[in-house]
């Protein structure tokens, strides 16, 4: 029995001896995987501090994108890396960032290859410049599958890149996205002077490449932030421009009062409006619309100024001067592009108005005698479709002569299709009707009461087309 106690003893010894073996192991390993983990930890937020100090400090794109590589290249003891980025079509990477001690990631053709041997130049500028497509080895592969892997010198993608000496002997390339964004695609080489990366590493480049990711992708937030604030301050400047070439005051006319307005939907206006003084007793007066919105509208407005102005010299027919106009104007237009506008002189001699309309709205006569309405609309064709065969021989002049009290309303269409919260427009109805119940009060509280009619029918829904009002009342 003593020897049976004994065995017993022996046994238990040696499974307790086992067990405490076994945990002194999974202790070490764990400590192992700790400090292992620790270590990854501190890398990556090594890579996080650089970026942060990087954005702290107003870096440029060059700058950050230098970091992004030389940091991870760094953190994983790599011989080099390089960063691509998706171009704006979407249809190539381009080369961000490649460090001089990169090894070739792309295929080097043979005459690059043979000129580097004797300047070296010749390889960076080469990887430097050179897109990558679809197709185009590891680094086109991870752009269009996803992830991050780890590419040795065993891969196809990684053999004949470059001349004996300058092979990877193994790469991390991943692709850069982020909410579901395709930005790029980050790689850190070693060459063959340097050791393989281990595949345990791997977990680390990946949390780089998505650490990356998220700071191109609010690098980019950020330019488009700086480029909206660039484009509002262009756009306000246009708009101060537009408004010196936009008359100021309404001319004092000898017999004539004159009232104009011009509400832009946006920064700029499409619409335009004019007062020339021809002669000592003439004065012109035109309103325009160029089809399309914002800044090449505005542009065409600019066109139109000045040939107008250059058009009406030596000239007493609006029709002859809309002709000149369209003569000139035609060649330097787009296909998809023209301009609605009328043009009318004022004689204050013979109380008379002569017009001519280029496809304009039909400016509005009101007769104070009846309080009658009656639409102008002599016939035109809008400027710059023809050449000038048919607009030649369709425009034509008009005249009427007003009593005192009578007046006209020049306006462009944003006034009659403004929209109220309901999607209906505010018509030519209710302009006829704003134009008999305010043209008795004059000129000026004409075009202001009609504007405040149009900002109180639309209410708090955007406009989305220019309106100009122009009225001329005979005193």
């Amino acid at each position: 029995m003593a020897t049976g106690l004994l065995i017993l003893f022996i046994l238990l010894t040696g499974y307790l001896g086992w067990v405490i073996r076994r945990q002194r192991q999974a202790f070490r390993t764990l400590t192992r995987e700790w400090r292992e983990l620790q270590t990854e930890e501190d890398r990556v937020f090594d890579f996080l501090h650089g970026l942060g100090e990087a954005f702290g400090g107003g870096a440029g794109r060059r700058e950050l994108h230098r970091l992004i590589v030389e940091s991870a290249a760094r953190i994983l003891n790599a011989h080099g890396g390089a960063l691509y980025l998706l171009d704006r079509s979407g249809e190539f990477l381009v080369p961000a960032f490649i460090s001089r001690t990169c090894a070739p990631l792309i295929a080097v053709p043979e005459h690059i290859r043979q000129q580097a041997t004797a300047n070296p130049v010749a390889l960076e500028s080469y990887l430097r410049l050179h897109p990558v497509h679809p197709g185009e080895g590891a680094i086109a592969r991870m752009w269009k599958e996803g992830g991050a892997r780890l590419f040795t010198f065993a891969d196809s993608e990684m053999t004949g890149l470059a001349a004996e000496g300058q092979q990877a002997n193994s790469a991390f390339i991943g692709c850069l996205s982020y909410r579901d964004k395709t930005l790029g695609v980050l790689a850190v080489v070693n060459g063959p002077m340097s050791s393989p990366f281990a595949p345990e590493d791997l977990k680390v480049f990946k949390a780089i490449a998505e650490q990356s990711a998220f700071a191109l992708f609010s690098e980019a937030v950020y330019l488009e932030a700086g480029e909206k604030r660039r484009l509002d301050s262009d756009l306000e400047t246009a708009r101060e421009i537009q408004s010196i070439l936009l008359p100021a005051t309404a001319p004092a006319i000898e017999g004539y009062e004159i009232g104009g307005i011009n509400i832009p939907a946006r920064h700029v206006s499409g619409d335009y409006f004019d007062y020339l003084r021809i002669n000592e007793h003439q004065w012109g007066i035109a309103i325009a619309d160029v089809s399309g919105k914002g800044i090449p509208a505005a542009l065409i407005t600019g066109m139109c100024r000045s040939l107008l102005r250059g058009a009406v010299v030596d000239s007493t027919s609006p029709a002859d001067t809309l002709r000149r106009v369209n003569r000139q104007l035609y060649p330097d237009i787009k296909e998809d592009m023209f301009v609605s506008m009328l043009y009318l002189i004022v004689d204050t001699r013979t109380s008379d108005v002569t017009l001519a309309r280029a496809g304009h709205d039909p400016p509005l006569l009101y007769r104070a005698a009846g309080r009658e309405i009656i639409p102008l609309s002599p016939p035109g064709v809008a400027v710059g479709i023809d050449s000038g065969d048919v607009f030649d021989r369709v425009v034509a002049d008009e005249t009427v002569t007003l009593a005192p009290g009578d007046g006209i309303l020049l306006y462009t269409d944003g006034a009659t299709e403004a929209l109220d919260q309901h999607g209906s427009e505010f018509g030519l109805a209710r302009l006829t009707q704003a134009v008999q119940a305010n043209a008795p009060k004059g000129a000026a509280a004409t075009v202001e009461n009609i504007a405040d009619e149009l900002r109180e029918f639309a209410g708090v829904v955007p406009q989305y087309d220019d309106i100009t009002l122009i009225s001329i009342r005979k005193l």
